[in-house]
């Protein structure tokens, strides 16, 4: 991508959107199309073919998307589906209808089957049953990218669809009524500390294991899958494979080993109490993210500095 070119943010304001802003300021991008949601309704088709008229961007980061944990997945599931399917078919169908040259479409590890082959490859897509408490938003997610592929096949676009693990970060979501575990464990504990509570409470068992990106690396990959020389780039796009690549860390750790380094990042000294009545969700979800990585991009932010860095950004909303 040229420095000057015109490049919008769907979602500029989000975890992943804001985290690819910045990215792109920080290497000197001068062209930046951002809308908020007041300014610019993607689930309205009319207006969003109307805008890229308009703003004619060459390249599009689809990183706008209705999101949340598991309780408002289980609260809102038709939302979920209607809301995500809206905004990704009115800005793949805008992005072809005014010739955008790449499309980096922004799923979730959500896409693959509760009980898939551990770690997740892309070849795992649609092999088996979803995790039951997020499916609305993954059936979005998986819609989108066959979107990209068949606006490929069918139209010649080069749209791609990248996966990325749990993410965490600046812009994060800390409310504990829709936030993903890791926002919701730092507020728990920023909140157990401030009342001096003698113990925290955490949904599930602790046993599942995750995986987690920082949103700075994330956007580090994004950038690096849309800078990719044409011949590298194509060869993602292949008619015969879905145009997917995973960003992860490839380490995972359980969720009872996260709360206790949250805890102890936040200086919650208090007992961890675990209520198995809440559900664990999927037991496992770790990435095969080798295929990014045989081209060369690794994250750079660990885990315990990750949360530190997200510690300091928000201690003194919630401290």
């Amino acid at each position: 991508m040229q420095t000057d070119a015109p490049i919008y943010i769907a979602g500029h304001r989000g975890l992943v959107g804001s985290a690819i802003c910045r990215e792109l300021i920080r290497l000197g991008f001068t062209n930046i199309i951002t809308r908020t949601h007041a300014e610019l309704d993607l689930t309205n088709g009319s207006a969003a073919l109307d805008f890229f008229a308009e703003q004619r961007p060459e390249y599009v980061f689809l990183a706008a998307a209705k999101v949340g944990g598991i309780l408002a997945n289980n609260t809102y599931p038709a939302d979920f589906i209607g809301t995500n399917l809206a905004i990704q078919s009115n800005v793949i169908e805008a992005a072809h209808k005014h010739d955008v040259a790449r499309l980096l479409f922004l799923g979730s590890s959500c896409i693959y089957p509760k009980l898939a082959p551990q770690p997740l490859h892309e070849d795992s897509l649609l092999t088996g049953p979803l995790e039951p408490t997020n499916r609305p938003y993954a059936l979005a997610k998986i819609a989108g990218i066959e979107m990209c592929w068949a606006y490929n096949r069918q139209f010649g676009t080069r749209y791609l669809a990248a996966m990325p693990t749990n993410l965490y970060g600046p812009g994060d979501n800390f409310d504990l009524a829709n936030s993903h575990v890791l926002p919701a464990l730092i507020r728990k504990a920023a909140i157990a500390k401030k009342s001096r509570a003698p113990e925290m409470v955490v949904w599930g068992s602790g046993t599942p294991r995750r995986e987690f990106l920082h949103s700075d690396d994330l956007a580090k990959g994004c950038l690096f899958l849309m800078n990719l020389p044409d011949e590298r780039f194509d060869e993602m796009l292949s008619e015969d494979i879905a145009p997917l690549v995973n960003i992860g860390t490839g380490e995972d750790i359980t969720i009872r080993e996260l709360a206790h380094m949250v805890a102890r990042t936040v200086g919650f000294e208090g007992e961890l109490v675990f209520d198995t009545s809440k559900p664990d969700g999927t037991p496992r979800k770790l990435m095969d993210s080798g295929k990014i990585h045989a081209m060369g991009w690794r994250h750079e932010i660990e885990l315990e500095d990750g949360i530190r860095r997200t510690w300091g950004e928000v201690k003194d909303l919630f401290g």
